[in-house]
């Protein structure tokens, strides 16, 4: 799991990008309409939308476009049947990319992946073909700065309420647990004063490629392309990509 917390800093520093370029709508959008299939469309039931919709709101997001996204979420808006799946593939330079995939019509999806890896160094793979490099892991995110405790304290608490692992960084602390006990966990620990400012069921990297140069640009650009399909929901991989080469790709 050593490269979450290095893919995580890369996804937080695109973010910011991706607010900056205007892309943050349709991130946010994909972001409702999952959480709104997967656990309804009551926010005060389902954290995971709630979250989303708290990330709508601080990018500016009409409220009629978060009710219509939680609408397709929940099916209804009716129209096509929505299919949730993966795609896997390999980026430049060998690294493993798995794809959460939420669309209404397989095969414009599958050409439209299949040209965005080979534009940019890879190739989308069978079933299977990287998904054993991965694990599936419940990961909640707790802002450093908000927290009271101290890292010790945090980890204790933490393993009491259930959690398998934590990772810390200068911004956050990142509480590791099964998929099924991400929501049980959360609670007990914000009984103790510890707040969530995410909790999502994620793909973790058992193992990570070093990325540098022309492969860790590519490797940037692909996400970036994938991230930008409106079919894409999330991209995972076990790209190790340094803060230096994100910075010089943003630049």
């Amino acid at each position: 799991m050593s490269g979450h917390s290095k893919w995580a800093n890369i996804k937080r520093t695109k973010e910011k990008v991706d607010a900056a370029k205007g892309k943050a709508f349709s991130r946010v959008a994909r972001d409702i309409i999952l959480a709104a299939r997967r656990g309804g469309g009551n926010p005060d039931g389902n954290f995971q939308l709630r979250t989303a919709i708290l990330k709508a709101r601080e990018v500016n997001m009409p409220a009629d476009n978060i009710k219509r996204a939680i609408q397709k979420g929940t099916g209804e808006l009716g129209g096509a049947t929505v299919e949730e799946f993966y795609y896997e593939g390999y980026g430049p330079g060998g690294a493993a990319v798995m794809l959460e995939i939420l669309t209404d019509n397989r095969n414009r999806t599958a050409g439209d992946v299949r040209f965005i890896f080979s534009k940019n160094g890879g190739n989308l793979g069978e079933t299977g073909c990287v998904s054993w490099m991965f694990n599936k892991k419940g990961v909640m995110t707790v802002d450093r700065k908000a927290a009271k405790q101290s890292e010790d304290d945090v980890m204790m608490a933490a393993l009491e309420a259930g959690a398998e692992d934590m990772r810390a960084d200068e911004e956050t602390f990142e509480i590791l647990t099964a998929p099924e006990e991400l929501e049980t966990v959360r609670v007990a620990l914000e009984k103790v004063g510890l707040q969530a400012s995410s909790a999502d069921v994620t793909l973790l990297p058992t193992t990570t490629v070093e990325l540098t140069g022309d492969d860790a640009q590519k490797m940037l650009k692909l996400i970036d392309m994938l991230e930008d399909h409106d079919d894409v929901s999330d991209v995972y991989t076990n790209a190790d990509i340094s803060d230096e080469e994100v910075e010089r790709y943003n630049g």
